[in-house]
């Protein structure tokens, strides 16, 4: 099992299962359960409730691939200018 949390800005958004879009400041955590299935949520950063992230699971083949797909999605995610 491996998790990884950072940080990011999304100026347009970000959709989330239990409320829509979330825009900002927000946090974004991914979860391995060892088994290579990935969860991936986000918060408001400094919040306490996290949200699913729209199509926010995954399997991957090989959970030592889990870091890269981690920071393909901050990148992806972070558009501070919109």
């Amino acid at each position: 099992m491996s998790e990884f949390s950072s940080p990011f800005s999304a100026g347009p958004g970000v959709m989330t299962e239990e409320v829509g879009v979330i825009t900002g400041e927000l946090e974004l955590r991914s979860v391995s359960s060892g088994d290579g299935v990935v969860t991936v949520k986000v918060r408001y950063a400094g919040a306490d409730e996290w949200y699913r992230l729209r199509g926010g699971q995954c399997k991957l083949a090989d959970d030592a691939d889990h870091a890269a797909v981690h920071s393909l999605l901050v990148g992806v995610l972070n558009r501070p200018g919109g």
